[in-house]
């Protein structure tokens, strides 16, 4: 497959201190808190042409099924790239992982059967630029499978999480915003919503800016725009 040229630099997204950090938070959310379970789910049922949006430390990869024929892992942050290029190596589907960022995915248009957005549209500098990047590469009929923070239900803690967002967060989280409507900004961008559940991470506790998610799949329409 043929990588689509792009102007953005290769590491236009550096934060080694959140990198070190979300490498080892990343595991022990998976091993302790669930999220392993909510990748299974995320992905189940996935085939064909994969795009991953923001690969991260390339966790979702040995939670893919062997009916993916390929993935392509797209991830901007160096460190966290150099973790993902080795959890590829390890995966049992093919796994090419390239820098680039959601706002410019340096692929072919309509290649994709998949694209996968895993807590990173929190992250993205320009959120409907993001979601129409998706778009354009996913073939019509395409599936966006999405396990993301999301603003949250309550007043109290929506007005915590657009305070949070308006100071220290994003700066503590690489980016992060936790008070993005996603399913707004997905519905926004032309995607038709399927099945998602909202959940809390973790369950049980002191809920966090980061605790509402949401996870579910929406779909490119088959009609061509």
């Amino acid at each position: 497959m043929r990588l689509r040229s792009t102007k953005i630099p290769r590491d236009a997204v550096h934060h080694p201190v959140f990198a070190r950090f979300y490498a080892r938070m990343s595991v022990t959310a998976d091993l302790r808190g669930g999220v392993a379970r909510l990748r299974d789910e995320l992905l189940s049922g996935v085939s064909g042409r994969v795009i991953e949006i923001g690969a991260g430390n390339g966790l979702n990869f040995a939670h893919y099924p062997g009916s993916v024929s390929e993935v392509v892992a797209i991830e901007p942050e160096r460190g966290l790239r150099q973790l993902a290029a080795r959890a590829g190596l390890r995966a049992e589907v093919p796994v090419d992982v390239v820098p680039g960022t959601a706002e410019a995915l340096p692929v072919k248009s309509e290649a994709f059967d998949v694209a996968v957005a895993s807590l990173v549209l929190c992250t993205v500098r320009d959120l409907p630029r993001a979601l129409s990047e998706i778009k354009r590469v996913l073939r019509p009929g395409g599936e966006l499978r999405f396990f993301e923070h999301t603003l949250a239900q309550g007043r109290a803690l929506a007005t915590a999480q657009r305070a949070v967002d308006r100071t220290v967060w994003p700066l503590l989280f690489g980016g992060c915003h936790t008070s993005r409507d996603t399913l707004a900004a997905i519905e926004a961008a032309g995607f038709e919503l399927g099945v998602y559940r909202r959940l809390r991470i973790p369950e049980k506790g002191v809920q966090l800016p980061s605790t509402p998610c949401v996870l579910g799949v929406a779909r490119k329409s088959m009609v061509v725009d």
